[in-house]
């Protein structure tokens, strides 16, 4: 059957902040253009997860006057707090010993999803079309190959991948420009990375998993304004990377998270219960004791840096965002980067409609990307990432001092991380099991409680979004080999291994918990579980995260 569809200029995939301002960007600078956002989740703002500290750098060339515009930004960093971590202790690192990029003045506490449902509202007013609840599922190719536009998915198909009552096929949005900005990991990136051989020379794309919790605490313990960062304990006792947060926001409201880098080793590791370990550690427990969880989320991040990021423009087309990797590590942001990269898009694409009257081009990108601060100021900090991976927290942060503080970024060589993190895991048998405490209900919790907090619901009479290329290898090899990460990998308890009535084992996946983190697309051994979207709507419904 032949499917409905409408045209527009440019569209859009994602409405994330990049994806955002690029489309307020192409409205201020070509206002005729016509520009479509489709976004999965069921409002803007309901699938965005971040910590977070805002530069304002971007925003401010954005919207100069976002603050009579009454943007979400009323926090400003008042305190810098950075820590080591032993179990018990910790030691807070003198200002002049941390690199300079951990340094927040003139930063704000934000959340994003409600950044991104204020920057939703300036794009509508100049003239965008949003389009919640409606998931990209599929691109649209012309007869040259080059990208043309998206499919949204089909409405109404059961388990069975039958058609109920209530189907609905999906249209087809086409466009002279196809902007992806899905965040880490889109699916439909994936595909036009691979399709285009934009990663040619890169080095593999390296993630970590951030889990976050956002917090009501007692007025006495709050500070508005603090910011502390930290490393070591608990990810040190497995010899893993990454490091934790929290963040006093305004209302009495902390954002306590804790991001591990999936390049660890141990199978045994679960990054969920590492999350509820840190927060009993007393420098982030003399916070909560007394106050009441309010929401829980969880997101993958692309860290790898300028050396893992592949081409971002091809034919039709511009990946933009944390689906291009543009978070910069050094400074644990990626919203000022993320946004400017959608600017200089729509930048581009002005400058190719003024000068191509034919074929849209989008190779004006490159160039210009690479002219910006946000390019810079990732060759700047390049060697962070790889450090950490090489050296660990302490011998990777003294190389860090040296090469961003002392050096200013340009010492004469680049770092490089050419292990995949999927590749990373060893046997089970060769790693040393972890015990977790059972959760006090206090401070740490179980998942499904937390998962019940994240507000996630899929329609459970649908195809299941997670796909297993194989369906015995996670019983046949992914089993006795690791002994099933994906059990603790996954912070929402989608993947479980059962036992039969008969003894024998049954690997069960429970889709609708799925918080659209894409960990187990990221991390699984083999590469054996591809995430593509689900029915429009579905996945977690983030109030202030």
């Amino acid at each position: 059957m032949e499917r409905e569809h409408i045209e527009y200029d440019v569209i859009i995939v994602g409405a994330g902040p990049s994806g955002l301002s690029a489309a307020c960007r192409l409205k201020q600078l070509k206002p005729k253009t016509s520009i479509a956002i489709v976004e999965k989740g069921s409002e803007v703002g309901a699938h965005i997860l971040s910590g977070a500290v805002l530069e304002p750098t971007a925003l401010d060339e954005l919207f100069p006057n976002w603050k009579d515009l009454g943007a979400p930004v009323n926090t400003a960093v008042s305190q810098d707090e950075l820590y080591f971590f032993t179990k018990t202790k910790s030691i807070k690192i003198p200002h002049f010993l941390a690199p300079k990029t951990m340094k927040n003045n003139g930063n704000f506490i934000i959340s994003l999803g409600n950044l991104c449902r204020w920057l939703a509202k300036q794009a509508e007013r100049l003239g965008v079309d949003i389009f919640p609840g409606f998931p990209a599922s599929s691109l649209l190719y012309s007869n040259d190959g080059s990208v043309s536009g998206i499919i949204t998915g089909d409405m109404g198909i059961d388990a069975k991948n039958e058609k109920k009552s209530s189907y609905t096929q999906g249209m087809e949005i086409r466009g002279k420009y196809t902007l992806l900005s899905e965040g880490c990991r889109g699916h439909l990136g994936k595909e036009v990375i691979e399709k285009f051989s934009l990663d040619n020379g890169c080095d593999p794309q390296h993630y970590g998993i951030g889990i976050k919790e956002l917090w009501s605490i007692p007025d006495n313990l709050h500070k508005s304004g603090l910011v502390i960062h930290s490393a070591g304990w608990p990810l040190s006792e497995s010899k893993s990377n990454g490091g934790g947060f929290l963040y006093h926001a305004d209302d009495c409201q902390v954002m306590v998270g804790l991001i591990t880098d999936l390049s660890y080793t141990n199978p045994h590791l679960n990054p969920y219960e590492e999350f509820q370990r840190y927060k009993h550690h007393p420098e982030i427990s003399k916070y909560l004791t007394g106050g009441k969880r309010i929401s829980y989320g969880a997101k993958a991040l692309a860290k790898g840096g300028i050396q893992s990021q592949p081409k971002m423009d091809f034919p039709g087309g511009i990946l933009i965002g944390d689906n291009a990797g543009t978070l910069n590590n050094a400074k644990i942001k990626g919203i000022h980067c993320a946004m400017k990269s959608g600017m200089v898009a729509a930048e581009s694409i002005v400058k190719s409609m003024d000068t191509i009257k034919i074929d849209p081009n989008t190779e004006y990108f490159s160039t210009a990307y690479k002219k910006s601060w946000a390019y810079q100021e990732l060759v700047l900090q390049r060697n962070f990432g790889p450090a950490q991976h090489k050296w660990g927290n302490i011998l990777g942060s003294a190389f860090s001092f040296l090469d961003i503080n002392i050096f200013n970024g340009k010492l004469p060589w680049t770092l490089r991380d050419r292990e995949p993190d999927h590749s990373k895991l060893k046997p089970v048998e060769d790693m040393q099991p972890i015990v977790y405490r059972k959760p006090d209900n206090k401070i740490s919790f179980d998942k499904l409680s937390s998962v019940y907090l994240s507000n996630t619901n899929h329609e459970e009479d649908q195809p299941s979004h997670l796909i297993l290329n194989d369906q015995d290898l996670p019983l046949s090899y992914n089993l006795p080999i690791f002994s099933e990460p994906a059990q603790r990998y996954c912070p929402a308890g989608v993947y479980e291994i059962l036992t039969n009535d008969d003894g024998s084992k049954k690997f069960q996946i429970n889709s609708q918990n799925c918080v659209h983190c894409k960990t187990c697309d990221i991390k699984e051994p083999s590469q054996n579980i591809n995430w593509v979207t689900p029915e429009g709507g579905g996945g977690p419904n983030y109030p202030n995260m």
